[in-house]
């Protein structure tokens, strides 16, 4: 059984994820040009569309199942913990089956792994409250979860979209760069020490008292 001071919590859970799925749409729809096309980057770009499809659809089921009276929510947490593990396992057969190993997909296999961790925690606890339905500790674990799907979901859409990434790494590693570089343009803009040029300056002043050529 769901705490009565939990109903707050999957009500406006329940909002967020069916506009969050909304918005899901509305980002495939513009980005349908990308998805329907051969090669590794569309494939990548519907393992985030999934990704993020399966995360909000998770949040969505639990949330609305929670808010039945007198319903446990320990089975729809054992059955939708089970069809998006059928979802991550496809979608990770598919990142392999790519076999191009760079940055982005390592991201998105971290993702990912990401969810199948969140699933078997959540396939974990859904049986816990299948035994125990009144366990209060339990229904946090699923609402956490619920908050992980969030997110995972969301970053998965803001790369679905092709949103801009600030990376820390990548900008201290090009920070380091431009200092590298400013490093070895300086000799070269430098001016000539003062001791140098004196010899320059002393030798146009001898010039100057050399008097002049008399007239044969």
């Amino acid at each position: 059984m769901v705490p009565a001071d939990m109903h707050d919590f999957f009500l406006g859970s329940g909002g967020i994820a069916g506009a969050l799925i909304g918005l899901l749409f509305v980002a495939i729809s513009v980005s349908a040009d990308r998805l329907t096309r051969q090669g590794a980057g569309a494939q990548l770009h519907r393992i985030r569309a999934v990704a993020a499809f399966t995360a909000f659809i998770n949040a969505l089921v639990i949330s609305l199942f929670s808010l039945v009276p007198d319903e446990t929510i320990g089975y729809t947490s054992v059955s939708v913990s089970l069809v998006g593990l059928a979802f991550v396992a496809a979608s990770l057969l598919l990142l392999v089956r790519l076999r191009a190993v760079h940055w982005g997909t390592v991201r998105d296999g971290l993702f990912l792994v990401g969810l199948v961790v969140i699933f078997i925690i959540q396939l974990s606890t859904g049986l816990t409250l299948t035994s125990r339905p009144g366990d209060v500790g339990a229904v946090h674990t699923i609402a956490y979860l619920v908050i992980a799907c969030f997110l995972v979901g969301i970053s998965r859409s803001w790369e679905l979209i092709g949103g801009p990434s600030i990376g820390l790494t990548r900008e201290v590693a090009a920070l380091i760069v431009d200092r590298n570089h400013h490093g070895e343009a300086a000799p070269h803009g430098e001016a000539a020490p003062h001791g140098e040029a004196a010899p320059h300056g002393e030798a146009a002043a001898a010039e100057d008292r050399q008097p002049p050529p008399s007239a044969s």
